[in-house]
């Protein structure tokens, strides 16, 4: 094979693989979709037993069977890009690697003595879930606004921590002499977590008259703070939503870069020329 040859059937593989504005890279993708819920759904069916025990051989086959395509699938992810340690450990790599790995770890780790931990191995391909999210374009959305909103996100965070331990001190001071639940600080705090963002286990709970009362503000005040992360990060999106600038899936085959503009012909990462 020429290298020019070489050249045009990596760029053709590239663009189905990482690109989805063709019909080709639509149709892998959909198919790929197609295969990853298929094989969340057959782990979830291998943890019943009775299940287990009557379709063993069908869901062992199908297993080996997605396995090999997700092999496939990785191995011509790193052959068609031009720097493929930038792809292995990047985090869709890694997702990738270890949704793949632990049927042949399987084949190594052998005899009753491992059968829990073949058990475990097995459940790391549940990882295959995390590869949806390459397909799904909001989900690039949500990530940037939840980028962006980190800073906002952490000072409200540490007012809630040290409102809790506030919250739990006052706890503790009106109703460690009246109840046996509140026998600390620290957990009169945990029990201010518990209440503040309306989980509400109650396996502790105030007896006197003020701290009730004061479980009640609690109660109210915790809407008002789990309604306000979901604010921040969605008043982002929106923002985002409004300056949002026409793009493509065009991939770059050297950084793995995307969401190019429809008119760019080279990487805004690192100037590699696209494959247009």
């Amino acid at each position: 094979m020429s290298k020019n040859a070489k050249r045009h059937w990596k760029t053709k593989l590239h663009e189905i693989i990482y690109e989805a504005d063709t019909k080709p890279g639509k149709l892998f993708d959909v198919i790929l979709l197609f295969v990853i819920i298929a094989s969340i759904i057959l782990v979830m069916l291998e943890s019943v037993d009775s299940f287990d025990s009557k379709y063993h051989n069908f869901l062992n086959i199908s297993e080996w069977v997605i396995t090999i395509l997700f092999t496939l699938e990785y191995i011509a992810r790193i052959i068609t890009v031009k720097n493929p340690i930038k792809y292995i450990f990047s985090f869709y790599g890694i997702i990738d690697l270890l949704s793949t790995i632990p049927k042949y770890l399987s084949l190594l780790l052998t005899g009753t003595h491992t059968l829990v931990a073949l058990r475990a191995l097995r459940l790391m391909r549940i990882f295959r879930i995390l590869k949806l999210t390459r397909y799904i374009g909001e989900s690039t959305n949500f990530l940037r606004a939840l980028r962006v909103s980190r800073a906002k996100i952490s000072v409200f965070l540490s007012f809630v921590f040290i409102l809790c331990i506030i919250l739990g001190t006052v706890m503790y001071l009106v109703e460690s002499d009246k109840n046996s639940d509140f026998t600390s600080i620290p957990r009169s705090v945990y029990w201010a977590i518990v209440t503040l963002t309306t989980v509400g286990y109650g396996d502790i709970a105030p007896a006197t008259a003020l701290g009730q009362f004061i479980a009640s503000l609690i109660m109210i005040m915790g809407y008002g703070i789990i309604a306000i992360p979901t604010g921040i990060v969605g008043a982002e999106m929106s923002r985002s939503e409004r300056k949002k600038i026409p793009t493509n899936t065009q991939s770059c085959s050297n950084c793995l870069s995307n969401e190019h503009r429809d008119e760019a012909d080279f990487c805004y990462n690192c100037g590699e020329k696209l494959n247009t």
